[in-house]
């Protein structure tokens, strides 16, 4: 499903355990890390994607998580043109809401065989600003959207709030 404008609807998942890290998945067989992502099939809800990709990418259920906030528009990143597939309709990048979740069970649950063709073949907790640094550069923009969105729901009930997220460096990411 690709809209007017040639960009595939999709979601993208930050998951946090409790102390703030947040989960960096490997794709499988590459040196390319990122979060995970997935396309919205027609008859599914931007939330009912999130709980599928969760589920078919890392093994978690519903029941694995705490839902904790979601950006409040699409925001979109586009495919280099080297990389955008010649095919009808021609889909020139992607619109992603972004899920934070806390993850609420033990880590050893996650797991990437749920399907047979799985995504990731490794992962790890990273510090939560840590993926700007990393990801390809083409979605670093997206990524910065979102954490930056995001950081609040995250960081909020924290003690240390303000001294490990000032605005300074909220706005500096």
């Amino acid at each position: 499903m690709i809209d007017s404008s040639g960009f595939r609807p999709n979601v993208g998942i930050i998951l946090a355990n409790h102390a703030g890290r947040v989960f960096w998945a490997k794709r499988l067989g590459r040196d390319a890390w990122q979060f995970p992502q997935g396309g919205i099939h027609t008859d599914e809800t931007p939330e009912q994607t999130m709980f599928r990709e969760l589920k078919e990418e890392i093994g978690l259920a519903e029941s694995d998580v705490t839902l904790l906030a979601r950006t409040h528009r699409w925001l979109r990143y586009r495919i280099p043109t080297r990389l955008i597939r010649r095919t009808e309709p021609v889909c020139v990048g992607q619109k992603q809401f972004w899920y934070l979740l806390r993850l609420e069970t033990d880590e050893s649950r996650i797991h990437f065989d749920y399907t047979e063709k799985p995504e990731f073949d490794g992962w790890q907790w990273v510090s939560y600003w840590y993926p700007l640094e990393q990801v390809v550069s083409f979605k670093k923009e997206v990524y910065r959207q979102a954490l930056r969105e995001l950081a609040p729901y995250l960081f909020r009930n924290s003690i240390d709030h303000k001294r490990k997220w000032p605005l300074n460096y909220l706005l500096e990411y």
